[in-house]
């Protein structure tokens, strides 16, 4: 048994709580209001209130350090988002950098970072872990150009990770479905879909299932998360539309090619995917 403290309780890090608690773990999590933790938060699995500062960080790192301390925590996950959609995300790094020094001074045995498949240069191909870091992404060489400005800010987040001398699990979770977040949701917000661009997908099951081998497998290791088989975005999206019986029509069809993010590193690891395509993914 292990106490384990999940800052961020939102689509992954809620059911995730509940997976580790029903295992025998010792569970906190964090919400960022106080009614966002008393809807969630019980007697098994207590709900703190937490939210970063990019203005006051020791005030930050203060507070999270007392919460560690309060609640034994020995693994930390950081599970939250960048919040790039919403016009943010800049603060990121600072978030994770914070949560990084509160983890050194509570003497955090393990921290496992959910961060995603938007570090990836925006270039076709098969892309592997060791594609994707800080220095190539800041470097002055052509191939840095193909990295997002989000990309950056993603990476400097784990390298505060890396550079924590903690032992660290990063997870490049792909594109989550699951529960609530059925793909065929999403088609209609698609402007196009390619015959050519492979869908990097992750089913809840799996993410949840990643980061519990991480926790008891893993050392130090960045890896990706994604369904080892899977089709072209325009057949992946016809299929979801198709097994949700929806009258959406689909996306214009192209053929751009795009990356297909590999899944060898966790399978040589040893994790056993729940969905290994992303077609069975569809009907969980």
């Amino acid at each position: 048994m292990a106490s384990i403290f999940i800052v961020g309780a939102g689509w992954v890090g809620a059911p995730l709580s509940k997976h580790l608690e029903k295992h025998g773990n010792q569970v906190v999590v964090t919400k960022t209001t106080r009614a966002g933790a008393d809807a969630i938060g019980n007697k098994r699995i207590p709900c703190e209130v937490f939210s970063f500062d990019s203005s006051e960080p020791e005030h930050t790192i203060g507070q999270l350090y007392s919460l560690l301390l309060e609640n034994n925590a020995e693994i930390v996950i950081g599970s939250f988002p960048p919040g790039f959609r919403k016009g943010a995300g800049q603060e990121y790094a600072e978030y994770w950098q914070q949560l990084t020094n509160a983890c050194q001074k509570a003497n955090v045995k393990k921290l496992i970072m959910v961060s995603s498949t938007t570090v990836y240069p925006t270039k076709p191909g098969i892309l592997y872990e060791q594609d994707a870091s800080l220095a190539i992404s800041t470097s002055s060489d052509e191939q840095a150009n193909s990295f997002s400005d989000n990309a950056r800010v993603m990476l400097q987040a784990e390298q505060c990770i890396i550079d924590s001398g903690i032992d660290y699990t990063i997870l490049r979770f792909s594109g989550l479905i699951g529960p609530s977040r059925h793909p065929s949701r999403f088609a209609s917000k698609l402007k196009q879909v390619s015959t050519q661009a492979p869908a990097n997908m992750l089913h809840l099951d799996d993410a949840i299932g990643a980061v519990n081998f991480a926790i008891n497998q893993l050392h130090n290791e960045v890896v990706n998360v994604t369904t080892p088989n899977t089709v072209s975005k325009a057949e992946f999206y016809a299929a979801a539309l198709k097994s949700a019986n929806s009258s959406e029509p689909q996306p214009l069809v192209v053929d751009t090619p795009d990356k297909l993010i590999s899944s060898k590193k966790i399978l040589d690891l040893g994790y056993s995917f729940k969905f290994e395509s992303t077609l069975d993914a569809l009907y969980d």
